[in-house]
């Protein structure tokens, strides 16, 4: 036997060099299908991914989703505190612009040529109680002022009540809407010579009772109803409302008138107390105009 073969060591070295150029060769050849040695690798590999890939993407997709619900709250508060600025702007708006064409209608109520003859004070409401709502009101000014009893008290719109007392600083006013009938106004039809008394209110209607008007006076509705200026209190001419409608007393010997007043009396913030001068040319001019009109 040769030596070679019988050099059993380097007979096997050549066989496994052998064995592992071929298993190379096999690995590195293109396969369709793997080994079940390498199929089983992968799909233990595989399932361990499963297991442990799911579990972490919903951990991750639950904080990511605590994230967008806090990002949400946070955007929404913001949100809301802006509207809440912006409804609290627009109010506050409203109320100037309120605020403006009030003083506005008072400014051209002291400038009005008809009521030039009767100094004015312009006064604020300052107080006005629930249960005497339809009664009386407080304004802020009084003797120390000029005030008196029994001057009249307008709005830019017209006519609604008078001086009932007269304080240092204050003042109280009754409301032509009293309906305890301490209000008697002497009362006219615009643009006629038809007199009568306003006396009463009927707060469910909202109108004010125009009575004493002569059985046969022809008072229609629209027909603007004014103070009179015969109590020798009220200037003449000042706006008390509009006919509403008009009916015949119980007895048939008068009309009764009910008229919507022309001022907003629920709506009380800035008003003008008149204070007549009796006597004075001027008024007694404004006396005739009222003839006239």
């Amino acid at each position: 036997m040769p030596p070679f073969f019988s050099n059993k060591k380097l007979i096997i070295l050549l066989a496994s060099l052998i064995v592992l150029v071929a298993l190379v060769g096999f690995s590195i050849k293109e396969r369709k299908q793997m080994t079940w040695p390498e199929q089983f690798v992968h799909d233990t590999v595989g399932w361990f991914q499963v297991i442990f890939n799911r579990p972490a993407q919903y951990v991750a997709g639950f904080f990511e989703t605590i994230d967008d619900i806090e990002n949400a709250y946070k955007e929404n508060k913001a949100l809301k505190a802006d509207l809440e600025d912006y409804a609290k702007v627009k109010q506050e708006n409203k109320e100037i612009k309120h605020d403006n064409q009030e003083l506005k209608k008072e400014l051209d109520l002291l400038n009005d040529p008809d009521l030039s003859a009767y100094k004015k004070h312009p006064a604020l409401v300052i107080g006005r109680s629930y249960d005497k709502w339809n009664q009386l009101v407080t304004v802020n000014k009084g003797e120390q002022d000029g005030i008196k009893p029994d001057m009249a008290v307008i709005t830019p719109d017209g006519f609604i009540g008078k001086v009932r007392k007269a304080g240092q600083f204050s003042s109280e006013v009754i409301l032509m809407t009293d309906t305890r009938n301490a209000n008697q106004i002497a009362a006219m039809v615009q643009g006629s010579r038809i007199y009568g008394m306003i006396e009463g209110y009927d707060p469910e209607k909202n109108v004010l009772l125009f009575k004493k008007i002569p059985v046969k006076a022809k008072i229609k509705k629209g027909q603007m109803v004014v103070t009179s200026g015969l109590g020798q209190i009220f200037p003449r001419g000042l706006p008390i409302g509009k006919v509403k409608k008009v009916t015949t007393d119980q007895y048939g010997l008068t009309k009764i008138a009910e008229v919507e007043p022309a001022a907003n009396l629920n709506d009380l913030t800035h008003v003008v107390i008149v204070e007549r001068e009796a006597g004075t040319p001027a008024a007694n001019n404004l006396d005739k105009k009222g003839d006239k009109s």
